[in-house]
């Protein structure tokens, strides 16, 4: 069970990242067309990137607090 939920984990990772990824360049195509990118768009993809990072941290920390929980039980059990 703990497998599934690691692959979960990491499937949602992979894709946050194939989106940004697939998200920059577009952005950055188009920015070559348009001669630059303006502060607004700075500002823009900034804030996206905090978003990102935020949710990536979230799922994370979520994940390591269920992983720390199962490890704390497990050496509350063996001292017993």
């Amino acid at each position: 069970m703990n497998e599934q939920i690691g692959k979960g984990v990491n499937g949602r990772m992979l894709s946050v990242m194939t989106t940004l990824a697939v998200w920059w360049n577009d952005l950055r195509a188009r920015a070559r067309e348009e001669g630059g990118a303006t502060a607004v768009e700075y500002a823009l993809m900034v804030a996206l990137i905090a978003a990102v990072i935020i949710g990536v941290v979230t799922v994370l920390g979520q994940n390591s607090s269920q992983k720390f929980g199962s490890v704390a039980t497990a050496v509350g059990g063996a001292g017993s």
